[in-house]
């Protein structure tokens, strides 16, 4: 459910830390990066994915959407002139790489998700566990977590609990945050995540916290999370040279299903039958790895995180990019423009 892109340089006052990525293995046996090829990491995160690259002596070009992460790199990026950096969005990647003039790319990694270095810190209001402001925002910029929470219609908010959640008990959540929110506004996020806990409750038998489902959910709607990955995957179809190579690693069903769905659909062409004879035919502009890869044992027990981790992978075909692209692979759900200003929830 985290994307956890690993540490590889100490943030301040030291020089490069080693710390091993989620899936760090697969991702390079599936990219197999060589010197002089160039790669995108398009959640650069804290650079474990751009470090093991580099090492190999290829050329990264970094995306991240959060200030903190770009500016902590430096360290990085003195000691790999390789190394360039872009703050933005990866569901902006085709744009990004025809600003810079770096397209066509031997591999696109995507690492979905929010990172380990965002859920540490209690400030960034990620993290159900740590009391810190209720924000969630990847960029810093926009309407934050608790303006969802005390504003958004408790309909919205159901559906919103109840998708990008996959919440059960969506319904009882939100009423019971539209009735506590009208005594006073929620700012604090152990205050949310203890009103979730009391509705919900929780058995011995549970193995994660009543509250995961619900933060999971506002942190996905704030930063459009399955629409970037969405965009992303299109981009990368754009941006990929023929034999480059496309790695995706997600930690819930709802990304897996998303780009199960792209590669099958990119790697698979139509054709029709004695039954369905004018099926259109479509150009298949992937070879697809379509069986996920996971953690094994050692790497679970090393780094829990990885325990829902799933790698998917595949190889550019020289067919040009599809041009119906940006379709979308899940219901309609509420708008953050649509947000009701505030007090009127």
């Amino acid at each position: 459910m985290m994307a956890d892109h690993g540490q590889a340089f100490a943030p301040a006052g030291g020089g490069p830390v080693r710390h091993v990525p989620v899936l760090l293995d697969p991702v390079l046996a599936a990219l197999d990066p060589r010197p002089g090829e160039r790669f995108v990491d398009g959640t650069f995160g804290a650079g474990g994915y751009s470090s093991a690259l580099l090492e190999r002596g290829a050329s990264v070009l970094g995306i991240d959407r959060d200030p903190t992460a770009i500016a902590a790199a430096r360290p990085l990026r003195e000691r790999f002139p390789d190394l360039s950096l872009h703050p933005g969005r990866f569901g902006d990647l085709r744009a990004i790489a025809a600003e810079r003039d770096e397209a066509p790319f031997d591999g696109v990694v995507l690492d979905i998700g929010v990172s380990s270095m965002q859920i540490d810190d209690a400030e960034r209001g990620f993290s159900f566990q740590k009391d810190g402001p209720l924000d969630m925002r990847m960029s810093r910029d926009g309407p934050s977590a608790a303006d969802v929470v005390n504003r958004l219609k408790v309909g919205d908010l159901a559906r919103i609990l109840n998708f990008l959640g996959e919440e059960r008990q969506a319904g009882r959540i939100a009423r019971a945050i539209e009735a506590r929110r009208a005594e006073r506004p929620f700012e604090r996020t152990l205050d949310l995540a203890g009103l979730v806990g009391r509705v919900v409750g929780r058995s011995h038998k549970d193995r994660i916290d009543p509250a995961t489902r619900t933060f999971q959910a506002l942190r996905i709607f704030i930063n459009d999370e399955l629409g970037e990955l969405v965009r992303a995957l299109v981009a990368a179809e754009h941006v990929l040279k023929p034999g480059g190579r496309l790695v995706v690693v997600t930690f819930h069903s709802l990304e897996d299903r998303i780009v199960k769905r792209f590669l099958r659909d990119r790697s698979e062409a139509a054709s029709g039958s004695r039954h369905l004879p004018d099926v259109q035919h479509r150009d298949v502009t992937f070879e697809s790895r379509n069986k996920a890869v996971t953690g094994d044992e050692g790497e679970i027990a090393l780094n829990p995180r990885a325990r829902s981790a799933k790698l998917r992978a595949a190889v550019r075909t020289a067919t040009p990019p599809r041009r119906d692209a940006e379709a979308t692979a899940f219901v309609d759900l509420p708008s953050l423009a649509d947000l009701p200003p505030s007090g009127a929830a």
